[in-house]
């Protein structure tokens, strides 16, 4: 079967080379697991790191502000906040004035492992090929896309 050139320029759009979300989707692949041997000795995963850093800036936070910050649902934010009270990192209570309405908490527990990752960002640096330059202009990029 033989494909003319009509047909090439029309299918030239589904080529996964063309894609910009291909190579955004495998580099926030890469990039995510790439933190797996930095946030394992403190047994974190992405997602929960991702949430202490919130936490460790804000201190208290309540669930809704934690999902739109992260860009996460609360389907996927609840069983990660479950599981770091159970581990005694957080607390999470109800609003008084509005059941609706979680809190979350930042334990001295869950402080202490700021210590622990205060490393992670520098050692990621270094897994990253990009000059602070690239870096920035990327971060600037990403944020563009996001917004």
């Amino acid at each position: 079967m033989t494909i003319t050139m009509d047909e090439e320029n029309l299918y030239a759009p589904l080529r996964l080379a063309n894609q910009l979300c291909f190579p955004l989707y495998a580099a926030a692949r890469r990039v995510t697991s790439a933190y797996t041997p930095f946030l394992k000795p403190l047994g974190l995963t992405y997602t929960q790191y991702i949430v202490f850093m919130v936490l460790w800036e804000k201190r208290e936070v309540t669930v809704r502000d934690l999902c739109s910050e992260l860009l996460l649902d609360s389907g996927t934010l609840t069983p990660v906040l479950k599981k770091l009270e159970e581990e005694g990192y957080i607390t999470r209570a109800r609003c008084a004035d509005d059941e609706r309405v979680v809190t979350v908490r930042v334990t001295e527990s869950g402080m202490a492992l700021r210590e622990k990752a205060v490393d992670v960002p520098r050692q990621m640096a270094s897994c990253v090929a990009l000059e602070p330059g690239e870096a920035a202009q990327l971060h600037r990029i990403l944020y563009k896309i996001l917004s």
